[in-house]
C-alpha cells in the first residue's frame, strides 16, 4: 500500500525546502516548522496515491502544511508563553544569490511574527511562494476578495511595524 520508497524520497527533496519554509515563515518556530513539515510528508505518505500530477501535490502540500502551521499556532496561543522566541536563521536563497542584510532579514521575520494568523498566510503564500491572490483563495477556500484584503492590510501593518521598529532601514 502506499508509494514506493524512492518515489516518495523523490517528492520530499523536490518539496521539503517550501514545506519547512512555509511552516517557519507561519508558525515563527524552528522546533515547530520541523515537526509541521513531518507531519505533512507522514500525511502524504498515507494518502499520495489519491493524488494525481505534480501540481496536484504542490498545491495539496501547500494547503496541508498551512493548516497544520495555523493549528500549532492555535494550540500554541492556547497555551502560556513559553520564554522569548529564538530565532534561527534559515538560508532560503541559493548560494551566490543577492541577500539582505542579515540584521534586516532578521527584523523582517521578527515583524513578519507579529501579524495576525490570516495575514501572515496570504503574505507568505504571495510573496515566498509567488502565488496570485486567486490561487492562494483557491489553496485557501476563501473569496478572492478576503486575500487580497488580508495581503493589503497585512502589508500595510508590515509597513508601519517596519517604520517603527527599523527607522535606519526605511526612508
Amino acid at each position: 500500500m502506499g508509494m514506493e520508497s524512492t518515489e516518495f524520497r523523490g517528492l520530499i527533496e523536490t518539496h521539503q525546502r517550501m514545506v519547512f519554509s512555509i511552516a517557519l515563515r507561519v508558525t515563527g518556530e524552528y522546533g515547530v516548522a520541523e515537526e509541521v513539515a513531518q507531519d505533512v510528508f507522514l500525511e502524504l505518505f498515507r494518502g499520495a496515491d489519491r493524488l494525481d500530477g505534480a501540481d496536484h501535490v504542490k498545491f495539496w502540500l501547500r494547503r496541508v502544511t498551512v493548516n497544520k502551521a495555523t493549528d500549532s499556532l492555535r494550540r500554541k496561543s492556547r497555551r502560556p508563553e513559553a520564554g522569548a522566541d529564538e530565532w534561527i536563521e534559515e538560508q532560503f536563497a541559493p548560494d551566490g544569490a543577492a541577500r539582505l542584510d542579515a540584521g534586516i532579514e532578521a527584523r523582517l521575520e521578527e515583524l513578519l511574527k507579529t501579524l495576525p494568523e490570516a495575514m501572515r498566510v496570504a503574505v507568505v503564500l504571495r510573496h515566498q511562494e509567488e502565488m496570485l491572490p486567486d490561487e492562494i483563495a483557491a489553496l485557501l477556500g476563501q473569496p478572492v476578495a478576503t486575500v487580497k484584503s488580508n495581503l493589503q492590510r497585512g502589508l500595510q501593518l508590515l509597513r508601519r511595524k517596519a517604520a517603527v521598529t527599523m527607522k535606519e532601514y526605511v526612508r
